[in-house]
This record gives structure tokens, C-alpha cells and sequence, in this order.
């Protein structure tokens, strides 16, 4: 995994776990891998995946079972999506409004771009 410098790398290790959770690779109730197996695949400290673990937990997102090991939780794709919705809307809409705007891009222009990419990204 390419971790970038400009946010915290337990937070971009919680978003690549959420990311396989909502392209449902890690489904409701299914079990993680260990903190250890993690930390060996992302090439980081079990410490920082243990803290990724605990911030994960924190929004109900995945749970433990002690001696056993972190699960996703029912409901974690919804939260996940709550979650991410509204940290969109707070940091990253009003730059994208700044660009259109600046660029006098309507919205209708943008479909089907939109249309475009969800086809070739996620069909």
C-alpha cells in the first residue's frame, strides 16, 4: 500500500479497510486478518494497525472478540457510507463547487462523466 504524507497512516489504513468492506470483499460478521497478518501485508507496525483497529472500533464499525480476533459489524457498510458522506460533504465539496464554478462547469455537463466513470470503475 502507497501511503501518502498528507493524512495520518492508521487513518488511510481504516479508509482501505472500509474500502474492502464496501466493495463487500470483507462481508457483515466476517473475520478480519490479524492485527499481525495486516501489519506484515501493509508493511507497517502492528501498533499502527492495532490504533486503526481501536479508531475502527470507536465508530462501530468492526468489533472484537477477544482471543479471536476483529469482525465487521452488521451494519458497517452503512456507517462506513454515513461516515464518509459526511466528511465529503464537509471537506471536499466545497472545493469541487469552487472548481466547477471558476471553471463555469454546469451540472448537467457532469453526468455524463459521472456515467462514464461508475461503468468503467465499478461494472
Amino acid at each position: 500500500m502507497e501511503f501518502k504524507e498528507s493524512q495520518a497512516i492508521y487513518l488511510q489504513i481504516a479508509d482501505h479497510i472500509c474500502e474492502q468492506i464496501l466493495l463487500e470483499k470483507w462481508k457483515p460478521e466476517d473475520r478480519l486478518p490479524s492485527v499481525r497478518e495486516l501489519a506484515v501485508q501493509l508493511e507497517v507496525n502492528p501498533n499502527t494497525v492495532m490504533r486503526t483497529c481501536e479508531y475502527l472500533q470507536q465508530y462501530e464499525i468492526i468489533y472484537n472478540k477477544r482471543g479471536i480476533g476483529y469482525f465487521v459489524e452488521a451494519a458497517a457498510a452503512k456507517k462506513i457510507k454515513q461516515l464518509k458522506k459526511e466528511r465529503f460533504l464537509v471537506n471536499e465539496l466545497p472545493q469541487f463547487f469552487r472548481n466547477i464554478y471558476l471553471l463555469d462547469v454546469e451540472l448537467d455537463e457532469l453526468k455524463p462523466h459521472y456515467e462514464k466513470y461508475k461503468k468503467s470503475h465499478f461494472r
